[in-house]
């Protein structure tokens, strides 16, 4: 009966580490989940209305690109350029676009004979994108979020 009791008394004694229950605060589960994201991709791609009709990531972000590249060539072939000799050459634009839906271009990369020929190239760029239509942001987990990219524009004049 004694050893029946130390006993009872000893599993008595270890057996309150099973109802302890460990408490994780919100910070280290929020710390957690941030450590998970992967920063560099976005749920959903910037999108105009015209591509909201696709059904992959795939293809609304290719309608995108396209609609934004058409609207450049479109922008630029208006204009009339006058050049001492042919262009063959590629500008990198880098954009933003806000939580909002807002483009802005934050750098255009234009190379030394490309500026010497047409002069007036980067602000003409910088134009280009004021009449897109409305910019749908990106989305992370279903919140807008700011995006950032790059786009090679091919310049070619004969």
């Amino acid at each position: 009966m004694r050893i029946f009791s130390v006993l009872v008394l000893i599993l008595c004694l270890t057996s309150c580490d099973y109802f302890d229950k460990k408490k994780v605060s919100a910070e280290d589960i929020l710390n957690e989940e941030l450590k998970s994201f992967n920063w560099n991709e976005v749920d959903e791609f910037p999108s105009f209305t015209l591509c909201d009709s696709f059904s992959t990531k795939l293809e609304r972000r290719q309608c995108f690109e396209t609609t934004l590249t058409k609207s450049i060539s479109v922008y630029l072939g208006a204009s009339t350029f006058v050049v001492s000799q042919s262009v063959n050459d590629t500008v990198v634009m880098m954009f933003q676009i806000s939580e909002t839906g807002q483009l802005t271009v934050l750098d255009i990369n234009i190379s030394d004979e490309i500026k010497a020929q047409i002069p007036e190239l980067d602000s003409l760029l910088k134009q280009s994108v004021y009449d897109l239509p409305t910019i749908h942001p990106a989305l992370k987990r279903g919140q807008q979020v700011k995006t950032e990219f790059k786009m090679p524009i091919l310049i070619q004049t004969n």
